[in-house]
């Protein structure tokens, strides 16, 4: 008997060992929805908190999901699916950008949205700056689901439009209001400003492509990988 209960004992502490070992990275112990059981939870509760995915209520617009290559600041692949997810009120109010646009021939390119709270951890261990990189003690907006970084294109040729600078361009060009720039410049960031806020989302000062959704503080931090999501 003792020998029975001395195996289990072990096999339980393996399992427990083993499940340790998969929990989530949480250093500022902060409330995150770390699992998908949590996550369908939320949704049950209040389908706001449902993520949608951008691709299909906006079929056609335009993805660059950087940290979905290695074409990004961390020089490494983060996410393994090119997805864009936000949660559902700011994703209603990207498809209404979009449709502003489209009567002028514009449209969206997206480069980042919902982002899990591990690669915030991954982002600050690199900048060291929360100025350009969310403080992992708090979080981030994208944490939340409910950022996007954004572009405008030319719906015809699929170009993007000239802006201040490259996507995550870590220098004071890259200000929401930084005046010395060539008028064309001007008016298409300005553009994407106006609209983006007319619909309910405000512009980042130091970054001219980040948005975050009115109403950002009710939605829990999440990490929740893109993989997750897609299989779920």
């Amino acid at each position: 008997m003792q020998k029975i209960f001395l195996t289990l004992l072990i096999f339980s502490a393996c399992i427990f060992n083993g499940n340790a070992q998969k929990k989530k990275a949480n250093p500022y112990n902060l409330p995150i929805t770390a699992t998908i059981q949590e996550y369908q939870g939320e949704c049950v509760k209040n389908g706001q908190n449902t993520l949608i995915d951008i691709q299909k209520v906006i079929p056609g617009i335009q993805l660059d999901i950087r940290y979905a290559t290695a074409n990004n600041f961390t020089g490494r692949q983060v996410y393994s699916f090119p997805n864009a997810f936000l949660r559902k009120p700011a994703a209603d109010s990207l498809v209404a950008v979009q449709k502003e646009l489209a009567s002028m021939g514009l449209g969206l390119k997206i480069f980042d949205a919902y982002r899990p709270y591990t690669a915030t951890l991954l982002f600050h261990e690199i900048v060291k700056d929360t100025l350009f990189a969310a403080s992992p003690a708090t979080g981030s907006r994208h944490n939340r689901g409910c950022s996007v970084d954004v572009s405008l294109v030319d719906l015809k040729t699929g170009a993007e439009l000239a802006m201040p600078t490259e996507y995550d361009n870590f220098t004071a060009k890259a200000g929401a209001r930084y005046p010395d720039l060539q008028l064309t410049v001007l008016q298409n960031r300005d553009l994407l400003i106006r609209v983006m806020d007319k619909h309910g989302f405000k512009v980042m000062p130091s970054e001219w492509w980040h948005f975050d959704f009115n109403g950002w503080q009710s939605f829990s931090l999440m990490d929740l990988s893109a993989e997750e999501l897609v299989v779920k």
